[in-house]
């Protein structure tokens, strides 16, 4: 097998990105179109018009983010300059492609949209070259003293030094008060959630754990998923299909990212897993997501602790050592483009797999696809094309929705008109 290329002595590149990228059309089950599929009412959202969410996160959230970046770091005056022009173009301007001299910039010259107002064009590609201009602004992958900086860093070490994720690691030396079944299911939704205050750690010794707490999942496939993860197959004790390896798709890094890897950590002390292969962006992406450098932090953060946090942070460091939990960051993580015209190296990785577990909003976007798709189209079509089973784990926080029951559906829609992107509401479904 092709093994991704953090691998083979060198790091991932953001040219590593869009070479997969452009190779992605020649895999078997590769990009699903209209012509193909049936799905020319289920159209790529697009930025879009004024007042929808993807227009807001141009028109409100780029902006701001540019500001807060440029307040949290003391960037020089080429860097300042370079996010003036970033933040007049996508607010008054079109799109115009990397300069010639930005490391990777040719493997960007072929995309269609350039000249096309950002309004205009798919919001999954228009996020994706948004944060790889804004990283191009700040140098980041530029030789130089602000080569490998990453400019989301004050962030992320804010939120993982604070007070809350003290108490959320201390409320673990609660879980073995809880049956069984009660710490997979509490480790799950603390996952799920990330850092939800209400959330996150919280654990309950009542007879009921978490489950009478938890509101807010729009589907809820978890017994498929523990299905799939038994440690005892149809067939007893030695039957094909035992304990064998997990891929867990990372979202954000911090506070969401601590109970990832405790989550981990429980899969592989349970036995539900031979082995963990964590996938992480090989840079800076979307402001939050997790990097290696965020997992370090993370497992500093964990020994850091006291009691049970403490000893599950070394327990994954003795795994990182032994190869049971093994960090990979795969080029294809920070291309803009959906899972299905993913590379023949990372199909085969995730095929392999007793099954992968796709964490949060973006993957989810990239899973099944960015699309209008009705709401009610179950979640097995929408993601036949995935190698192997997969389960996503998600809190709503875009349009795209697959997978709801009519009669949810129905629910949702009569009462708050932003169920969709608030963040109030999660699901969690499998496709075995």
């Amino acid at each position: 097998m092709t093994r991704p290329s953090q691998d083979n002595g060198r790091a991932p590149t953001d040219a590593d990105a869009e070479t997969a990228s452009a190779h992605a059309a020649s895999v078997p089950g590769g990009p699903r179109t209209a012509d193909t599929d049936g799905s020319q009412d289920r159209a790529p959202v697009v930025v879009g018009t004024p007042g929808s969410f993807a227009r807001g996160v141009l028109d409100e959230r780029h902006p701001a983010l540019i500001e807060r970046v440029r307040r949290a770091t003391p960037y020089p005056p080429a860097h300042q300059r370079a996010l003036d022009a970033l933040l007049d173009e996508i607010t008054k301007g079109s799109i115009e492609p990397l300069d010639d001299a930005e490391p990777g910039a040719d493997r960007w010259r072929d995309e269609p949209y350039y000249g096309q107002r950002w309004a205009d064009v798919p919001f999954l590609w228009a996020e994706s070259f948004f944060y790889r201009k804004l990283l191009a602004a700040l140098g980041h992958f530029t030789p130089g003293p602000w080569l490998g900086i990453d400019p989301f860093a004050p962030f992320k070490n804010a939120e993982l030094a604070g007070s809350e994720v003290d108490d959320e690691l201390s409320a673990l030396d609660r879980l073995p008060g809880l049956p069984p079944h009660e710490q997979d299911r509490t480790l799950l939704l603390s996952s799920l959630w990330g850092n939800r205050a209400d959330l996150g750690f919280q654990l309950s010794t009542g007879e009921s754990g978490l489950g009478d707490r938890v509101q807010g999942l729009v589907v809820d496939d978890s017994d498929a998923l523990w299905e799939i993860l038994a440690t005892e197959k149809p067939g007893g004790p030695g039957a094909p299909g035992g304990p064998g390896k997990v891929c867990l798709v990372a979202d954000n890094a911090g506070p969401e990212l601590l109970p990832d890897l405790v989550l981990a950590d429980h899969l592989l002390a349970t036995g539900r897993a031979a082995s963990v292969v964590l996938h992480l962006k090989p840079y800076p992406y979307y402001v939050s997501d997790a990097t290696t450098a965020d997992t370090l932090a993370c497992l500093g953060r964990l020994t850091g602790a006291s009691g049970r946090a403490a000893a599950v942070g070394e327990r994954l460091r003795d795994a990182v050592g032994d190869g049971r939990l093994i960090l990979r960051s795969h080029p294809f993580s920070c291309a803009p483009r959906p899972y299905d015209r993913m590379p023949a190296d990372l199909r085969e990785d995730f095929a392999s797999a007793t099954v992968t577990v796709m964490k949060g909003d973006l993957n989810y976007r990239r899973l099944v696809g960015d699309r209008h798709w009705p709401a009610t189209t179950p979640f097995a079509e929408a993601t036949a094309y995935f190698p192997g089973p997969v389960a996503a784990l998600r809190t709503l926080k875009c349009d795209v929705v697959t997978g709801l029951a009519p009669g949810t559906l129905a629910e949702l829609d009569a009462g708050a008109e932003s169920w969709r992107t608030s963040g109030t509401h999660a699901l969690i479904q499998v496709r075995s």
